[in-house]
């Protein structure tokens, strides 16, 4: 694996980072708060990601950038694959219900092609049975997010101290099973069922630039990426090893 110290610089004097499997940009915004550059792609339009991005399948252009050596401008890689297929949602209550499709898990392919890169990266999955290494975990409450929101984080080529958990102050606001319950965090999923305003999903998790629901539903806190990317520069700048 490349070692933390060694740093590509784009645009200048900060380092470049690539964001796959992008959506509306709340791992590369985290990303760009920590001190990189960012480039994304995702397979959909995304008007409102706010970095230059490709639009295409995220494993075929990964494959791309390796293949020509493109990839060797960039000094870490975000990935978030769809996590429909694994997560606590479909494995649970939507399986037993029979609802939902046929999702497919692309954990593995994405972790083959981020090994051939020889870069620094990460994978993120929600809780569930996806198939990654729980290097981290980090919850909204960590940041003082207005969303619980966990997920896992699989880290290629360095590692990070696990911070402590801290306790939730209360519930999630909505209904649940025919009964409302108050809380002070929101459901950031979904529609319907006592589900947050535009406005509220929008300072819940930190993000700005978009105020489409499906966008704000299927993005991760940028105060996520923000943690793992200082984090990562701190260790380069400090010439930590993997």
């Amino acid at each position: 694996m490349t070692q933390p110290t060694d740093i590509r610089r784009e645009r200048g004097l900060r380092p470049l980072a690539l964001d796959l499997f992008s959506c509306a940009g709340g791992a590369g915004k985290g990303l760009e708060d920590a001190g990189f550059d960012v480039d994304g792609c995702d397979t959909a339009d995304r008007p409102n990601y706010p970095f230059p991005y490709h639009r295409g399948d995220a494993l075929e252009y990964l494959a791309h950038l390796i293949d020509t050596g493109e990839i060797r401008r960039y000094s870490y890689v975000h990935a978030s694959p769809p996590c429909q297929d694994k997560c606590t949602l479909t494995v649970g209550t939507n399986r037993s219900q029979g609802w939902g499709g046929t999702h497919v898990d692309l954990v593995a392919p994405t972790r083959a092609l981020l090994e051939q890169t020889c870069l620094p990266y990460s994978i993120e999955q929600p809780n569930g049975r996806a198939e990654i290494r729980k290097d981290l975990s980090l919850c909204g409450e960590m940041f003082g997010l207005g969303v619980i929101r966990h997920r896992n984080f699989e880290l290629g080529g360095w590692r990070i101290e696990q911070p402590a958990h801290v306790p939730h102050r209360g519930r999630v606001r909505g209904w649940r099973h025919g009964e409302y319950f108050d809380g002070p965090y929101v459901a950031a999923y979904g529609n319907g069922g006592g589900k947050p305003s535009i406005p509220e999903l929008q300072a819940a998790m930190g993000i700005t630039w978009t105020d489409v629901r499906e966008e704000l539903t299927e993005a991760i806190p940028p105060a996520y990426t923000e943690f793992i990317g200082r984090a990562f520069l701190t260790q380069a700048v400090l010439g930590v090893a993997a």
